[in-house]
């Protein structure tokens, strides 16, 4: 049942094929099972799940059931989660235990779905390579001496090696995407206040949202029906009524205009990718989509203004881990100064203290108008840059990653090739769009992720756009060797 979709899963549920406690038992033994090799996990909530599971075995019983009741899914572990630790990849929260539920946590338990448990992340989700985490890497099920992305690898990893059929992810410069198309999964980056943030612990709050991950978009549009939608607790929440995403998915792709700009497709982008993506663009041809070249002459800009931004925030939001009221606290403090020097240096891993000192900086007297301000004043640039080309186009097309998935340890002692990881997605944050990443073929065995990026709330379209072409496509349906 582990190779069943989502949707096959819950029809199977509806018929009685199967009951939820054996689902959920099954895939709690696929945990057990593999993910020593992967590392996917930092924890594994069994009896909360089992618990979940006859309940939702009852309320399919009673005929209350929805389209999520009963199927387990794994939680980033940057939610909070009410009794159970949420620890963010960070010694600073490795004794943290939430004490409510993120919004996000709470739409999925009101449909039905099973946690079963927390996925490994960098830390604080700072990072492209799932290597920063406290609890070691995680590692690509594609190639176990690989990365699988960051910084939602765990939740990307443990949906492509078929342990959970989908999983939830934060991305704040491609931390669902640039995962999903190195682990060849699909993952969607929503509009920016179409999920709520509230109790999804913050790292950069003008850029951080919550998405799916899933083996197809079908299965995406499903989840994330489930966890859109207004939140008065959250001040960046939209209030603005959820499509139906699955009622659009078979829409005929007819007439669609596909743009293609040109900064994607230059140097940087390894000769492989690029052609797996030109095979895919020639299918939305056949489906009757049109093709044009257009241009987004800011995209180079958008890492340095990335590098800006998202520190400077995550050195006012990281602010609040002091060792005081909740967290990792030094032991035997001399003073309040040695209390908060030594549990920030004890909690927070390398990466983690070097945004700081970044954000820090750029947030500092005298510098503010130099560099935070200036930024801002360059997102809005690549925003503009946006907003012309659709004008012109329906969608945006491109590689989601230059390259395949590297190997551990290749970029680790070099951040800023670590950071060009993302940039074909860091430029989506910051002009807050939707964007997803679908698995569009192979380089030495390793997977292949097209970006689709759509207009604001156009995540119906895009969730459209990747079901079609995946019915005609079976890049998706590949399993990794040993996780068959």
């Amino acid at each position: 049942m582990y190779q069943k979709s989502l949707v096959e899963l819950a029809a199977d549920l509806q018929k009685g094929a199967y009951s939820s406690e054996e689902l959920t038992r099954a895939c709690l033994q696929r945990i057990h099972t593999h993910d020593e090799r992967l590392n996917s996990f930092v924890t594994v909530t069994e009896t909360q799940a089992l618990t979940a599971a006859q309940a939702a075995d009852a309320a399919i019983k009673a005929g209350t059931a929805g389209p999520l009741t009963g199927i387990p899914f794994a939680h980033k572990d940057i939610f909070c989660t009410n009794g159970v630790k949420t620890s963010c990849g960070s010694r600073m929260l490795d004794n943290f235990i939430a004490p409510y539920d993120a919004t996000v946590t709470q739409k999925l338990l009101a449909a039905g779905a099973v946690m079963v448990g927390k996925t490994n992340m960098d830390e604080f989700a700072m990072g492209s390579s799932n290597e920063t985490s406290f609890y070691g890497p995680v590692r690509n099920p594609w190639d176990e001496t690989t990365v699988p992305g960051g910084s939602s690898g765990g939740s990307a990893a443990a949906v492509a090696a078929r342990l959970v059929p989908v999983s939830t992810g934060t991305d704040t410069g491609g931390s669902i995407r640039q995962p999903a198309a190195l682990c060849g999964v699909t993952g969607l980056k929503p509009t920016y206040g179409r999920v709520s943030r509230y109790g999804m612990i913050a790292f950069a709050s003008s850029l951080d949202q919550g998405g799916p991950f899933a083996r197809s978009a079908e299965d995406a549009a499903v989840l994330l029906g489930a966890m859109a939608g207004f939140d008065a607790r959250d001040s960046t929440s939209v209030d603005r009524p959820v499509d139906d995403y699955v009622a659009q998915l078979n829409q005929p792709l007819q007439g669609l205009k596909i743009g293609l700009p040109k900064e994607y497709f230059g140097a940087g982008l390894d000769t492989a990718v690029g052609d797996a993506i030109a095979v895919a663009i020639e299918e939305f041809r056949k489906l009757g989509a049109t093709v044009t070249e257009i241009t987004l002459p800011n995209t180079h800009l958008s890492v340095p203004a990335y590098y800006v931004v998202a520190p400077a925030e995550c050195s006012s939001n990281l602010s609040r881990f002091d060792g005081v009221r909740f967290g990792h606290r030094a032991a035997n403090a001399q003073d309040l100064q040695d209390l908060y020097t030594r549990s920030r240096g004890e909690g927070f891993g390398s990466e983690v203290k070097r945004r700081i000192l970044v954000g820090t900086y750029a947030l500092s007297a005298g510098y503010y108008d130099a560099y935070y301000l200036k930024a801002q004043q360059v997102r809005h640039l690549i925003r503009d840059d946006f907003l012309q080309a659709f004008a012109q186009v329906d969608v945006i097309m491109g590689p989601t990653a230059p390259s395949v998935a590297f190997k551990l340890g290749e970029k680790a002692d070099d951040p800023v090739s670590m950071y060009l990881s993302d940039i074909y997605t860091i430029s989506v944050n910051l002009a807050g769009l939707p964007a997803i990443s679908i698995p569009a073929g192979f380089s030495n065995g390793l997977p292949i992720g097209l970006q689709v990026i759509g207009n604001y709330f156009a995540e119906a379209r895009l969730l459209n756009i990747g079901h079609r072409y995946q019915q005609v496509s079976d890049w998706h349906t590949r399993s990794p060797q040993g996780f068959e």
